[in-house]
């Protein structure tokens, strides 16, 4: 997932997404140290060079308007959020992982700057409404309890599954028959990724769910 942004590298990553939506091209290192009233050009660089650093955006210094925003369209007011696939996602988690692509999504529908999607890979969820092929929204800041829906990585593989504590022992549970639970001991290979807030489902068959 990407790292997250402090204060300052958000409300100037915001303002390259405004002002790229409303001009259709970057605002250069002159007009971002205006903007902020930040007199140095070499702050606002490693400021660029920073949310380079963090995968959010792509920077070719030797141009004025060198920023390119990666995964965004023009459309104002939003964020790219990356996709993993099921098969990324083991990577990911270690962090040597790119994103297959990402979909931009309006702000205000996001609980945190660090949310990632994460493709579904079969129908144990199914009685919670989370069905193949679904995209869940994972929340890595959110603290998960007793009951919330989150997403996991087993070993190498991730898991969308119900949170719940036996004792000392953790486990995942399904919501399909047949689909059984897992029980995650100290010795495991486990981590939580994050508490799931939301699923997106495309609804045309054949029809991209991802856009760069």
């Amino acid at each position: 997932m990407a790292e997250p942004l402090t204060a300052t590298e958000k409300k100037i990553y915001h303002f390259l997404l405004d002002f790229l939506a409303e001009n259709t091209y970057q605002p250069s290192v002159r007009e971002i140290g205006r903007r902020f009233r930040i007199k140095s050009t070499k702050t606002v660089s490693d400021l660029l060079q920073s949310l380079a650093a963090k995968g959010y955006i792509a920077r070719d210094a030797s141009r004025s308007r060198g920023v390119r925003l990666l995964g965004v369209n023009t459309a104002g007011g939003t964020q790219p959020v990356p996709v993993y696939g099921d098969g990324s996602a083991g990577a990911h988690e270690r962090h040597d992982g790119e994103p297959e692509s990402f979909i931009t999504v309006d702000r205000r529908f996001l609980p945190a700057e660090d949310v990632f999607f994460l493709k579904v890979c079969g129908d144990a969820m199914r009685e919670r409404g989370i069905l193949d092929g679904d995209f869940v929204m994972v929340n890595p800041s959110a603290r998960a309890n007793d009951g919330d829906m989150i997403a996991a990585r087993l070993g190498e593989r991730p898991l969308v599954r119900t949170l719940t504590h036996r004792g000392a022992a953790i486990v995942l549970e399904a919501a399909a028959p047949g689909e059984g639970e897992s029980t995650v001991g100290p010795a495991d290979d486990f981590r939580v990724m994050g508490v799931v807030s939301g699923v997106y489902r495309p609804m045309h068959v054949g029809a991209s769910a991802t856009a760069d």
